[in-house]
């Protein structure tokens, strides 16, 4: 056992009385070690019910025969951090939540871990730790909270977002407001929609990383708690058959996760996340990746924030396996992929039951024909940038305007508020990418404010920053190489003819190559203060077309 390295022989003798200082028994300690990596906080709604999660799980580890100890990583809620200057340490906590994992699991050797997540950048964080690492792992979430409903319809909340905008545009009450935000999340879990962090969890299944169930499963329901002490004694046959996360992410595993999120629709950032991830086995996918599935996988779940379904509704449909099994049946999945079950994803599918057509639509008869996701090449953005085209108007899907140009969220907020934003505008906000940021924001407020004043279907936007999951509109961020690496986009002055082309996956600046090099030779990079974290983020971080990891040294 690995964790023989704490804890056997005679020169073991210190360590194992550490270990009894904890109320550890000898037959506990002689037992297979497994670490529980929670994320347990009282700030964020996805996370303040995992210690229910938690307990659950050692109590499977302990039927197995296992010996649970748990520690903890840190947390940023996206919808907390959204519009102001938090918002800059949500991707980076992604990379201490990856080492703070990494540095426990290596002082400590365990025999093997369980990693329990649920929110937007814990789940890619713990699954870059778990690549890492190599040893005996398996994922479960927290499960989605329940959709809200307001006047009749069901919310959540990315419709508060939209709803400031119809507010500050006369066609709200601050009393149909405040009941509202008082419907939109009413129970734990994290948000009701396709967003990033449902995204992330569906897509762990679809890895093999987590049983199924993991990313649909409601977090109020009584069937995520036995999922939990399912995952507790599946580590231990983990363990036992010494099966590691490099075993099962394999390229074919994250072709079948790309394949899943266009089905699905799913958050742009899962195009930062599945790269990040990739790169901590030693593999190379990047956003080239999801626009080859894009143009044969079809988008078959319309999810909100684009569609009228939450992820409850997934869940009663059949979830990911559903989902895979439509799509495997139409040739697109590895199906011989391994997974945590200790099974193929061929056997999973084997046992989904009939999906319901109305929330998972037949292959042939899909909400749209392409994936959910759609990568744009042109001369602001060499190395790619990416649109959620599930979630764009087609009076959208063509465009043509001029740029409004922003080097902060903050500024074109307040031009969107202030009715300063016409019909057909390009609003381009720069200088807000990873380095750039540093940090790369996502932009809800932006995005929905535009939505709310009724013009999610004549402007677009478009940035070197990123978007949250609940994000729907013409919004097409990513941009690479972001403006303060002296991508294109840097260049771009108020009133430029800015054509966008989502179907011929084109974006440009109507300039001419002299005109863009002429620009240039003026051209200095605004550098924005930043703090000590931010600071060392941006000088390490690679382009967002790389998943903004690490540079290696």
């Amino acid at each position: 056992m690995r964790s023989d390295a704490m804890k056997t022989g005679v020169k073991r003798a210190p360590h194992r009385s550490l270990f009894k200082a904890l109320g550890l028994t000898d037959e506990e300690i002689s037992r297979p070690i497994i670490g529980i990596a929670g994320s347990y906080n009282e700030i964020i709604p996805g996370h303040v019910h995992l210690r229910t999660i938690i307990d659950a799980v050692k109590a499977g580890v302990r039927l197995a025969g296992g010996t649970p100890l748990e520690f903890n990583t840190i947390g940023v809620c996206d919808g907390i951090a959204m519009n102001h200057e938090g918002m800059k340490y949500s991707l980076p906590s992604r990379q201490i939540v990856a080492d703070s994992v990494e540095a426990v699991v290596r002082g400590t050797p365990f025999d093997g871990i369980i990693l329990i997540p649920n929110c937007d950048k814990i789940t890619p964080g713990m699954l870059m730790a778990a690549g890492r690492l190599n040893i005996p792992s398996i994922f479960v979430s927290g499960g989605p909270m329940f959709a809200g409903k307001f006047k009749g319809k069901k919310i959540g909340l990315s419709d508060l977002f939209e709803y400031v905008g119809q507010y500050e545009n006369g066609n709200m009450t601050s009393e149909e407001l405040c009941e509202a935000e008082n419907a939109a999340c009413p129970t734990c879990g994290s948000c009701a929609g396709m967003y990033t962090a449902n995204t992330m969890n569906c897509l762990t299944e679809a890895i093999g990383m987590a049983l199924p169930g993991n990313g649909t499963i409601p977090a109020v329901y009584s069937e995520r708690i036995r999922l939990a002490k399912k995952t507790g004694m599946q580590i231990m046959e983990l363990v036992k058959s010494d099966v590691k996360p490099r075993d099962i992410m394999t390229k074919a595993a994250f072709q079948n996760a790309i394949a899943v999120d266009m089905a699905l629709g799913g958050s742009t950032n899962s195009a930062l996340h599945i790269p990040a991830i990739a790169d901590s086995v030693g593999l190379d996918i990047s956003i080239d990746d999801f626009e080859e599935y894009s143009k044969k996988v079809p988008h078959l779940c319309h999810l909100s924030p684009a569609g009228p379904d939450f992820i409850e509704d997934l869940d009663r449909a059949g979830g990911i396996p559903a989902v895979m099994k439509e799509l495997a049946l139409n040739g697109i999945l590895n199906t011989t992929a391994m997974t945590v079950s200790l099974i193929s994803q061929a056997e999973i599918l084997e046992k989904v039951k009939d999906k319901d057509i109305n929330v998972i639509r037949d292959f042939n008869n899909p909400v749209h024909k392409t994936g959910g996701l759609a990568v744009l090449k042109g001369n602001i953005a060499i190395n790619g940038c990416i649109v959620k085209e599930a979630a764009v108007a087609s009076e959208m899907l063509k465009h043509s305007g001029p740029a409004r140009v922003f080097n902060s969220e903050e500024d074109a907020v307040t031009a969107i508020l202030g009715k300063k934003i016409n019909k057909g505008d390009v609003i381009l906000i720069k200088y807000e990418g990873p380095k750039g940021g540093p940090g790369m924001r996502e932009m809800l407020t932006p995005t929905s404010a535009i939505a709310g004043m009724g013009l999610d279907k004549d402007v677009a936007l478009i940035t070197d920053g990123r978007f949250s999951g609940a994000t729907r509109g013409a919004s097409i961020g990513h941009i690479s190489p972001e403006a303060a690496e002296g991508g294109a986009v840097a260049i771009v002055e108020e009133g430029d003819i800015i054509e966008i082309d989502i179907p011929n996956r084109q974006i440009n600046v109507k300039l001419s190559d002299d005109e863009i090099e002429n620009r240039f030779k003026t051209w200095k990079p605004v550098v924005k203060e930043s703090s000590e974290v931010l600071k060392r983020f941006g000088q390490m971080v690679t382009s967002a077309d790389k998943g903004a990891v690490y540079r290696d040294k």
